[in-house]
């Protein structure tokens, strides 16, 4: 973990209260996809922490939503703004256990940490299946993205917007494949948890320092309590306790 001085390039609306920030500084010591950063932003206590979408030594995208103060401060900030921030947090997806046949589930804003995944499978000649699930076609974010990696992103939509009308598992019933990488809101988690041979799950949760000091993020797993943060925010199939 490294605290850094990162400087905003670009600002980009995606949807309603769905951004894409990118920033150029020292990102070298990102090593895995499903990373985060803690921003700290003027005026508020605590960092944000965002999921990395994607990266490079040089710089980084996230792509965050409004839904508080915090981020809707976030909203406001213009390229050439600098930020303080921490780098790399939590373990991120480990892609040497992907398999023969990998499928990517997201939801909602889960979705760009697997965009930085399939980028990273990508480079290493693997073309995994996508499943992203949104609730209406106004949250669809970062097909065109995958589609410029070769990718062909099943959609689903809730309320039938768009693509699958219905939710991720119903359109991973038709798909073959023997390992699942998958990031969204707990109750999606869960739901692929229930279908899947193996995988790894990233979760959300509310965090303090974001780095494993205040245990504020701890959940209980098969093998005891875990902090999300520091011991996540990827964790296995096989230890996950609902």
């Amino acid at each position: 973990m490294k605290k850094q001085m990162l400087k905003i390039e670009e600002m980009k609306k995606l949807q309603e209260n769905i951004y894409s920030m990118t920033l150029t500084g020292d990102c070298s010591q990102i090593s895995a996809p499903g990373q985060f950063i803690n921003i700290r932003l003027s005026g508020f206590y605590l960092r944000r922490p965002i999921s990395i979408c994607s990266y490079s030594d040089r710089s980084l995208n996230i792509v965050f939503k409004v839904v508080g103060e915090g981020t809707r401060a976030m909203a406001l900030l213009n390229p050439g703004d600098e930020l303080d921030v921490l780098l790399p947090l939590g373990n991120g997806f480990d892609t040497e256990k992907c398999g023969k046949t990998p499928l990517l589930v997201g939801g909602g804003i889960g979705v760009p940490p697997l965009y930085g995944l399939a980028c990273a499978l990508s480079d290493k000649g693997i073309k995994p299946k996508v499943v992203i699930g949104f609730n209406t076609k106004e949250d669809i974010i970062l097909t065109e993205e995958f589609c410029a990696l070769g990718l062909d992103p099943i959609i689903t939509t809730a309320d039938g917007s768009a693509g699958i009308r219905g939710f991720v598992t119903d359109a991973m019933k038709n798909l073959d494949f023997d390992y699942v990488y998958t990031c969204g809101p707990e109750p999606m988690l869960k739901a692929v948890w229930e279908t899947v041979p193996d995988g790894q799950f990233s979760f959300e949760a509310r965090m303090a320092c974001g780095f494993g000091a205040c245990m504020g993020c701890s959940c209980e797993t098969k093998y005891g309590y875990k902090r999300i943060c520091k011991d996540g925010p990827v964790l296995y199939k096989e230890e996950i306790k609902w």
